[in-house]
């Protein structure tokens, strides 16, 4: 009986001394480091580390003066459309807008001049009924260096999809839907994607102040000497225009 206890004993005593070496612990229950690991993820808690998709990126503000209308994109994402319907007569219009955008990175630009339907005309039935003229002007200013980094140029790659009348002789008839004769297309399918194949484009076409005779608007903002007016390579007939151009760091 004796024996059995001090056997018994002694097992417990034994238990005591590895307890307190701490080497029996299981390593799988050690919680004594904290330190935070937050810095390995992107706040989204997929762990990519990708960040904030606004990293890096840059305000800008745009100004834009166009006869008739105008929209601008950044790649596919809409940042500018103008404030005043294309149907208003003698819609003359400048914008001034702001947008973010990491460069390098593609604008697309849609243009067009008011026609009254596919013949090219404006008026019609009107004793003024005439072919309508376009232009178009813009500049992008980094907000933070107020430097002007992109202006419209005929370094812009352009596609005129929508061109009329051809016969300009058609200006004065009666019924210039039946005889104004006009070449119409859509819009390429991707045209704005960064990808999009655009060597068959051709350069845009500069005009100066007194080719074009810009209206309201004009002269509230500013222009940078490099901003040029712009527009397909016919001022008359070339109604419908896109554009693109690279805005570089």
């Amino acid at each position: 009986m004796v024996q059995q206890y001090r056997a018994w004993a002694f097992a417990w005593l034994l238990v005591g001394c590895v307890a307190d070496d701490g080497s029996a612990g299981d390593a799988s229950t050690d919680t004594s480091d904290t330190s935070d690991t937050s810095a390995e993820t992107d706040g989204d808690g997929d762990g990519d580390g990708d960040g904030d998709t606004s990293a890096g990126a840059t305000t800008y503000q745009g100004e834009v003066w166009a006869d008739n209308w105008s929209s601008m994109y950044v790649g596919e994402t809409l940042v500018m459309e103008d404030s005043v319907s294309i149907t208003t007569e003698r819609s003359f219009n400048a914008e001034v807008f702001t947008f973010e955008a990491t460069p390098p990175f593609l604008i697309n630009v849609v243009m067009k001049d008011f026609i009254e339907n596919d013949s090219g005309l404006e008026y019609i039935g009107e004793p003024n009924q005439q072919m309508g003229d376009g232009g178009y002007i813009a500049q992008i200013t980094d907000l933070d260096s107020g430097e002007v980094v992109a202006v419209s140029s005929s370094e812009w790659t352009c596609l005129t999809i929508h061109e009329a009348p051809l016969n300009t002789d058609c200006e004065d008839d009666p019924n210039p839907e039946e005889t104004c004769e006009a070449e119409i297309s859509d819009e390429p399918a991707a045209w704005k994607s960064e990808d999009f194949d655009d060597s068959a484009w051709t350069n845009a076409s500069e005009y100066t102040e007194a080719e074009v005779s810009p209206k309201e608007g004009y002269n509230e903002i500013t222009w940078d000497a490099s901003a040029t007016l712009i527009w397909g390579a016919d001022l008359q007939t070339h109604n419908t225009i896109l554009c693109r151009a690279w805005v570089m760091p």
